[in-house]
């Protein structure tokens, strides 16, 4: 992937908290050449009483949002910096299957991805994926990687 040959040239590290994706965003980044150099690590919190006992997500702002939300992602993302040590982090919630937080106006293989550097906002997106879970879960790492291309094209 482009984004960890430019992560490592500039020198910075990356964490990854996900939910929907379980973990992918993480193992795929880790099978690249080098990955020592720029991956910190990730936390996966699949249930919502993870995302507010692990993550300290407030509980209001779960119940209000849903599990699945930008809101939600973006408070990951910012927590996750309390947990990992890292240049930029990263929050992934969505829904790859149904039975989350589904609604006509966010149905299933809906996305939802923020990023963090330096408790800054650098990106975030909400995307909608077609196809199997496992289908959705493969077009999401993809995305992640294109915003990250294009932020770190930026610096």
């Amino acid at each position: 992937m482009r984004c960890c040959k430019l992560m490592a040239e500039k020198k910075l590290s990356i964490a990854f908290v996900e939910s929907a994706t379980g973990g992918r965003v993480t193992s795929d980044f880790s099978l690249v050449p080098g990955a020592g150099d720029f991956l910190k690590g990730g936390i996966v919190c699949y249930d919502a009483n993870l995302k507010e006992s692990l993550l300290k997500v407030p509980k209001n702002l779960i119940e209000e949002e849903t599990p699945e939300s930008m809101k939600v992602t973006e408070a990951l993302a910012m927590s996750l910096s309390d947990y990992i040590s890292a240049d930029i982090h990263i929050g992934i919630t969505g829904l790859t299957a149904p039975g989350g937080s589904e609604t006509p106006d966010k149905p299933v293989g809906t996305m939802f991805i923020a990023g963090r550097q330096k408790n800054k906002k650098i990106f975030s997106s909400r995307t909608l994926f077609y196809g199997s879970p496992e289908e959705i879960v493969e077009q999401t790492v993809f995305k992640v990687a294109e915003l990250l291309n294009s932020y770190l094209d930026q610096l």
